[in-house]
């Protein structure tokens, strides 16, 4: 996968696109700094979890929990599912396991 170098040739409808992209990742970056969003991800890479079920992976409560899978839905990260009262979650896309595989390959280990 070759990156898309800037140039300064580059037309005004291309910077655009490439504007528009970076505010797109730069979201999703946003979305997934925090170290609990970053869990709940890892947790959701196993496959769908209720909201109880975070709770007890995280060590955290129900509140917290809400808080950051809220954030996580409104940028489109995880799709939640309602059975009953429980409420269920699950990844959008892959995009979220294949940024957590780079983010384990470059920092496991590290101390």
């Amino acid at each position: 996968m070759a990156l898309t170098q800037v140039s300064q040739d580059a037309t005004p409808e291309a910077f655009d696109k490439m504007v528009a992209h970076a505010a797109h990742a730069a979201n999703f970056l946003k979305a997934i700094s925090h170290e609990g969003r970053l869990m709940i991800l890892c947790h959701l890479v196993s496959g769908e979890k209720s909201v109880t079920e975070l709770e007890e992976l995280l060590s955290a409560r129900q509140a917290a929990v809400s808080q950051q899978l809220s954030r996580l839905r409104l940028e489109g990260l995880v799709v939640p599912r309602r059975e009953g009262k429980a409420i269920y979650y699950r990844l959008a896309d892959d995009r979220p396991r294949r940024l957590l595989a780079l983010v384990y390959d470059l920092f496991n280990g590290e101390e």
